[in-house]
């Protein structure tokens, strides 16, 4: 179904997950840990604008904090809340984003948890399709022109720790959209736009969500290191750090069993912290789950 500028679907029934892909991806990568999750939470999948199924426009703002806008916009639109927002690499900085976004909108009570799966959030060396795409005209051809199959194997290849688990049914529901030309437009401005020019200042408000939040890293994660998900959860004033060892930056298609063991756990101790009375903050605290 359709919201404003993003697509969306919801499985399941209970407390309100919100689910937002990174970049170059759409909901279906969230689909390893729909079995596990939907029989306890209402599970709401969003294509970000300009990805998967959602609308691509080329006026679009695709800068992250235009998609988080979007995201906030569906969440009003739908009516739906309390969330915990539930967000992958990109997906994670527009998480820190719509939740800044809820604060400056005056809904806070929209906002119960915040889950940073290997997200953006602090500067770091630009991943490489960033800096391809500083080049416009040679990033345009050569998504025009290289097969998008290749394109997306050698990509996700690169990202996780285990090469050989990338399945070539997964490499072509990642390849399909770029077979578009809308969306490799916005893959392109997206991509262009990923560093907010005010970075430092939206690092600096971190601490203001002040909610149970989640730092759930691979320990082998190359995109987005590890020690990014240990400063985040220092910063989050409700913030507890979680690994998955031996696993990528592609955490819940590598390990999606290890990966939502630990989800489920911080969300049911944050549900039994709260009905203790304990607040909107967690201990700080950090988990460990063996792959397999």
């Amino acid at each position: 179904m359709s919201g404003p500028s993003t697509a969306w679907w919801v499985d399941g029934r209970g407390p309100l997950l919100v689910f937002l892909h990174g970049y170059g991806a759409h909901s279906g990568f969230w689909d390893p840990w729909l079995p596990l999750l939907t029989p306890h939470y209402r599970c709401l999948r969003i294509d970000l604008p300009g990805f998967g199924r959602a609308p691509a426009p080329p006026d679009a703002d695709y800068s992250p904090r235009g998609l988080a806008e979007a995201v906030v916009d569906t969440l009003e639109h739908l009516d739906e809340g309390p969330a915990t927002l539930v967000g992958h690499s990109l997906g994670g900085g527009v998480a820190l984003l719509a939740a800044l976004t809820l604060l400056d909108r005056g809904e806070p009570r929209r906002l119960a948890r915040l889950v940073s799966v290997a997200g953006a959030a602090y500067p770091q060396r630009d991943p490489p399709f960033v800096r391809f795409a500083e080049r416009p005209a040679l990033f345009r051809a050569g998504f025009a022109v290289a097969p998008k199959r290749w394109l997306v194997r050698t990509a996700m290849q690169a990202i996780v720790a285990d090469p050989t688990s990338v399945t070539e049914e997964r490499v072509e529901r990642y390849a399909a959209p770029m077979r578009e030309a809308a969306r490799r437009h916005a893959f392109l401005e997206c991509a262009r736009q990923i560093v907010p020019p005010d970075l430092d200042r939206i690092t600096a408000r971190i601490p203001e969500i002040a909610v149970p939040a989640l730092c759930l890293w691979g320990d082998r994660d190359p995109v987005v290191p590890l020690s990014v998900g240990r400063r985040l959860a220092d910063d989050l004033p409700g913030g507890r750090l979680a690994i998955v060892e031996g696993c990528g930056h592609q955490v819940v298609e590598e390990q999606p069993e290890a990966s939502s063991r630990l989800l489920i756990r911080f969300l049911q101790e944050s549900d039994d912290a709260s009905s203790d009375g304990a607040g909107g903050s967690n201990p700080k605290q950090r988990s460990t789950g063996s792959g397999g």
